[in-house]
């Protein structure tokens, strides 16, 4: 589904805030088709297995504890342009600095608190829609999945 799906995660402290329902309502309004959905907690293994690509920056550590520190939702999003769309749609990674209307505008508190993940190329979409569901998982909307 190369260019039809991303990953997005609420984070630990928009699903602390009660933000889940305000933040899948933005998503189905920009025409998102959610093809998975799942509510749990990370484990320090699935945390650091997620995210051993920034295992070298400073904030790694910061990043561990704050996505085990309580709930996420991880969901597979499906919609022409998939990617680009959604990362218009989270904003800039600094809330303060995101467009208005932005999920990260709206629920994000700081950088390290940005309310949401979101895949940052198709390739990686589809590693990290593997990473957290199986094909028997997923509900597409298109006859042909190319997966």
């Amino acid at each position: 589904m190369t260019g039809r799906i991303t990953l997005t995660m609420i984070k630990p402290g928009a699903v602390a805030n009660e933000h889940i329902g305000p933040i899948l309502h933005k998503i189905n309004e920009a025409g998102f088709h959610i093809a998975a959905m799942k509510f749990f907690s990370l484990t320090k293994i699935m945390a650091y297995s997620f995210y051993k690509v920034h295992e070298q920056k400073p904030w790694f550590n910061e990043l561990m504890e704050f996505m085990i520190s309580g709930p996420v939702v991880v969901a597979i999003l499906e919609k022409d342009n998939a990617v680009a769309d959604y990362r218009k749609l989270m904003g800039t990674t600094n809330p303060k600095e995101a467009e208005d209307g932005t999920i990260r505008k709206l629920f994000g508190n700081s950088v390290g608190s940005n309310a949401v993940h979101g895949s940052d190329s198709d390739e990686n979409a589809k590693i990290e829609c593997d990473f957290f569901f199986a094909m028997s998982e997923r509900y597409y909307l298109l006859e042909e999945t190319g997966v």
